[in-house]
């Protein structure tokens, strides 16, 4: 249930200790172990009561990678592409690492590929969609640059986060820049 701010408190509580008990829960242990009745116990409501809110499990992770991808797309509203393609690989790294354990198994892990797909399409289509340089191109050629920008990034992040985030972030964000860059002004360059 998306919350309005608008909720009774007792509403607004009981959908953070859900968010809070499920997050606890994916850095725990693989999501389809996870059970409604242990998400509930966790979260000290009935299974009832989560029933209220989401049909399933699906249905709360579906609604929490809704939330990251909005306050990710708040992040980079105003950005132009492909001007600010730097600040944006840098923003998605620099608020990739604010959220925390549960958003990296989220995004790092192959369990949630099938609704972090659908966060990254949501992403990547309300910021290159508004591109005048992009819209030039065929559908085939937005899809396959999309995916490039989308895997480069996501790979380096996956990377960076399976050795333990040894390397300084500025240093992951200048390599991750580079090479994106790289690859979109060489492929928009012969368009």
């Amino acid at each position: 249930m998306k919350l309005t701010g608008f909720e009774d408190l007792r509403v607004q509580r009981t959908i953070k200790s859900i968010y809070r008990a499920f997050e606890e829960l994916i850095c725990e242990k693989a999501y389809s172990k996870i059970t409604v009745t242990e998400l509930a116990r966790r979260a000290q409501i009935n299974k009832k009561t989560f029933y209220r809110y989401y049909e399933t499990l699906d249905d709360l992770l579906a609604e929490l990678q809704a939330r990251y991808s909005q306050e990710y797309l708040e992040e980079v509203k105003d950005f132009q592409y492909p001007r600010d393609l730097d600040k944006s690989v840098a923003s998605f790294f620099t608020f990739s690492v604010k959220q925390g354990e549960a958003y990296d198994r989220i995004t790092t892990n192959m369990h949630y590929s099938g609704i972090r797909a659908q966060m990254v399409n949501k992403v990547m289509n309300a910021t290159w969609g508004k591109s005048p340089v992009f819209q030039r191109l065929s559908d085939w050629q937005k899809t396959i640059l999309l995916q490039f920008v989308e895997q480069n990034g996501l790979m380096i992040y996956q990377r960076w986060v399976a050795g333990g985030k040894k390397q300084p972030l500025a240093e992951v964000i200048d390599e991750a820049q580079r090479l994106t860059r790289g690859g979109v002004q060489e492929y928009l360059h012969h368009r």
